[in-house]
């Protein structure tokens, strides 16, 4: 599969835009250990960016799904199962994380 045919090239400035918003946040995070803010303040911002890391990669992850592993399926073979196992790998440590 060529890299301009992935399922989330259509939102690529997205996906962009939102992890450089992300990173900011973090960046945030590291000035308010540096300042000494308050814990429960420095820990609502760390929540915030698991969640918005949360939403980018349940994003991609539908979109693996709905192009990538759906694009395989129907080719069937080796190449679905394959695809459908290393999905299943991703929610994995997407649950676990």
């Amino acid at each position: 599969m060529e890299p301009s045919e992935r399922g989330y090239s259509p939102n690529k400035d997205n996906y962009a835009k939102r992890l450089r918003r992300i990173e900011g946040q973090v960046r945030g995070i590291a000035k308010m250990i540096e300042e000494d803010k308050y814990c429960i303040d420095v820990l609502t911002q760390i929540s915030a960016v698991n969640s918005a890391m949360q939403s980018v990669a349940l994003g991609l992850l539908d979109e693996h799904l709905g192009h990538c592993v759906s694009h395989a399926v129907a080719e069937g073979g080796e190449e679905a199962e394959a695809k459908l196992a290393e999905a299943s790998a991703a929610i994995a440590r997407l649950v676990r994380s």
